[in-house]
């Protein structure tokens, strides 16, 4: 089954281009590897600071592999620096049918 989430975060005030800088390079990364559907960041529309990465996996495992993926380790200690809170908030979603 596949899994599905959004992750979001907001830049801290005067990041957004630094932060738009490494999810996108995050991103070409993430995309190339065969577990990822989709790896797609967005910024809001009313405020540009707030972000959102819709995510796809083929299922768990490819999940579990991206997780522990060790470029994840360089880019989450870079974008601590520039986003508010902890990290980004990921929310796991299910298909409605």
């Amino acid at each position: 089954m596949t899994v599905t989430l959004i992750a979001t975060f907001t830049a801290r005030p005067g990041h957004r281009v630094v932060v738009a800088e490494l999810i996108a390079g995050f991103a070409d990364h993430v995309r190339a590897d065969p577990g990822t559907l989709v790896f797609e960041p967005f910024t809001g529309v009313d405020d540009d600071h707030d972000f959102v990465v819709y995510e796809r996996y083929v299922d768990e495992a490819a999940f579990r592999a991206h997780l522990a993926d060790p470029a994840g380790v360089p880019f989450n200690a870079a974008l601590s620096e520039h986003i508010v809170g902890d990290g980004s908030v990921l929310r796991f979603l299910d298909p409605v049918r």
